[in-house]
């Protein structure tokens, strides 16, 4: 069987065409790009009019990838990118403290260690979100499974400390990262062979769901929104079998979406409300996805002991 080809063929594999093509002396005629062939011509494949295939590449190459890996079932967690680890959050600290020690009138500097000591209570989010990821990879990665294997969006902050968390305990974790001016690499904690790179938003967020058996959304900002709402509605209309969506922070949560104003308003169903949970810590968290997989189809050895 052929690198490239599921199957004996007679035909010459597309690989070898395209060394072959390389070898073919330069003419006027071979140096055009109309003599390129079609699949290794960037210059084609960046044109407008293939945008149904580069749409239908990013939907295949991670597809492809993960099922030769072997990853049956994710579990999805989102998050600022901009909430730290409690060190380095503690590093900026200490320099706003400093430097607010050397310009005591400087009204500017008194704001920014207020923000920094903010930013040190926040840091217990990257924290549970790092031990929720050890908790679940410890359970799902032994004896050769690739259930429940963490999956994020592969930047900084929530992202990165689920990341961490699975690689900490020897497990491998999935990395989504998208073309975004801010974001210059992935963090350095998504398995290498698991990174992957995305142009297409719409694309991106299908593949976080295809093997989803939870989400976790951890505070953040306009992304997460985005990616809990398009959940939410989601299972809401049944497009998508229910899986647990835990909101991680009650408090933080309540304070910027006021989701039983959604239900005095005749918005939503007052049954919508269960679509998702409040937790508040990483045991807790695991303990609702277990129970809920408890109840379903999820191996249950995965789980541990179920009621």
């Amino acid at each position: 069987m052929k690198d490239d080809d599921h199957y004996e063929t007679p035909f010459h594999s597309a690989r070898e065409d395209a060394g072959a093509a390389a070898e073919v002396p330069a003419t006027a005629q071979t140096s055009s790009p109309s003599y390129r062939l079609a699949y290794v011509d960037p210059d084609f494949l960046m044109r407008p009019e293939l945008r149904p295939v580069r749409l239908q590449l990013e939907l295949l190459k991670p597809e492809i990838i993960q099922q030769e890996q072997g990853i049956e079932s994710t579990i999805v967690i989102f998050g600022s990118t901009r909430i730290p680890s409690p060190e380095v959050a503690r590093e900026r600290l200490a320099a706003a403290q400093e430097a607010a020690r050397q310009a005591p009138q400087d009204a500017g500097l008194t704001r920014a260690v207020a923000a920094a000591e903010r930013l040190v209570a926040r840091s217990r989010y990257y924290e549970e979100a790092r031990r929720l990821a050890q908790i679940i990879t410890r359970v799902s990665q032994t004896d050769g499974h690739k259930e429940l294997v963490v999956v994020t969006g592969g930047g900084p902050g929530i992202m990165e400390a689920a990341n961490r968390g699975a690689q900490d305990v020897g497990g491998k974790s999935i990395g989504l990262s998208i073309v975004l001016p801010r974001e210059e690499r992935p963090n350095p904690y998504v398995t290498p062979e698991l990174s992957f790179h995305f142009h297409y938003f719409a694309v991106r967020k299908m593949h976080f769901l295809l093997r989803a058996k939870a989400l976790v959304a951890f505070p953040g900002g306009f992304g997460t929104l985005d990616e809990l709402f398009e959940t939410l509605t989601l299972v809401q209309t049944r497009k998508v079998e229910p899986v647990p969506v835990l909101l991680f922070g009650r408090e933080y949560w309540e304070g910027i979406v006021h989701f039983e104003r959604l239900v005095e308003e005749g918005t939503i169903d007052a049954d919508d409300l269960s679509l998702f949970r409040y937790v508040e810590d990483a045991e807790e968290a695991w303990t609702a996805i277990r129970d809920f997989h408890c109840r379903t189809a999820t191996p249950p050895e995965l789980l541990g002991p179920c009621d």
